[in-house]
């Protein structure tokens, strides 16, 4: 972590990495009981900083940040482009049908219950995530490593309870119990981008908390 700011991972002239604890906002919401996140935390070291991505405020993980527009524009065309390459960890509840697999579902909003989503086969947008198994936990518990191939709003939490295993914690597409963690056990652990300015393949990894 940076001496400078507790959350920093790594930074240069064009980008910082930070790590968000789970519970805290990535952005601003609307209203002053929701301006606490981790863009205005690190705006007190960073004051020029520019958003690229979110995560769910009860997901944990890696993010990048860009210091200039023209940083801004260029990792926000590799998001747009499937270029950067995400990983997250997670525990999930149940039995998954296999050891890996693929998911394809459309996805939309439902509007008499934001921000839930439900999967639509004729008006949803559609989300890929890759999965594979990983050890057995005690408590009915496994560990999954998750790589989504577009970036759908709550498309892991959705994806991983349209094979009833949800997340751990979940309590939105889950049953929201903790098992003892205290939180949603999602964390992103790895990020893969091009450096928006020389092109040099970046690569962060981050140990999940759970």
């Amino acid at each position: 972590m940076s001496a400078l700011n507790p959350y920093v991972v790594f930074q240069n002239d064009s980008i910082v990495v930070a790590e968000k604890p789970a519970g805290l906002l990535s952005v601003p919401g609307r209203g002053p009981e929701k301006a606490d996140c981790l863009f205005s935390r690190l705006l007190k070291t960073y004051p020029e900083l520019l958003i690229v991505h979110r995560l769910d405020q009860a997901t944990s993980g890696l993010m990048i940040w860009a210091r200039t527009k023209d940083a801004q524009r260029a990792l926000g065309r590799q998001f747009e482009m499937r270029l950067v390459q995400k990983r997250y960890e997670a525990l999930v509840a149940g039995e998954l049908p296999g050891e890996e697999g693929t998911i394809r579902l459309k996805q939309r909003l439902d509007p008499e219950n934001r921000p839930l989503q439900l999967i639509d086969p004729e008006l949803g947008k559609e989300g890929i995530t890759e999965w594979n198994a990983g050890e057995i936990l005690p408590g009915g518990l496994r560990r999954v490593s998750l790589s989504p191939h577009t970036g759908r709003t709550h498309q892991l939490r959705l994806h991983m309870a349209s094979l009833f295993c949800p997340i751990a914690g979940d309590s939105l597409y889950g049953d929201g119990k903790n098992y003892a963690y205290g939180r949603m056990c999602l964390h992103a652990c790895y990020l893969e981008v091009n450096h928006p300015t020389s092109g040099e393949r970046l690569v962060f990894q981050s140990r999940p908390p759970f």
